[in-house]
């Protein structure tokens, strides 16, 4: 698969929390840090996901805001 997007972090699913549409799918990336992402409950069953499955977590975005 190649994409345009620049940020693709691999990493692997650690938790799917299903809801009536939408999917929160937790991927540990590494070093104790994890990123999360809602996603359709169609697109987890159309990719076939699940805990333990290797993945990349592509962020495309136009800002990034930053804290403190």
């Amino acid at each position: 698969m190649e994409l345009s997007a620049r940020n693709k972090i691999k990493g692997t699913i650690e938790e799917i929390v299903l809801g009536a549409v939408m999917a929160k799918v937790k991927v540990n990336i590494g070093g104790g840090n994890t990123v999360s992402s809602l996603i359709s409950v169609e697109s987890v069953d159309d990719l076939k996901l699940k805990v333990g499955d290797e993945v990349y977590a592509i962020v495309k975005s136009t800002e990034v805001m930053i804290g403190k």
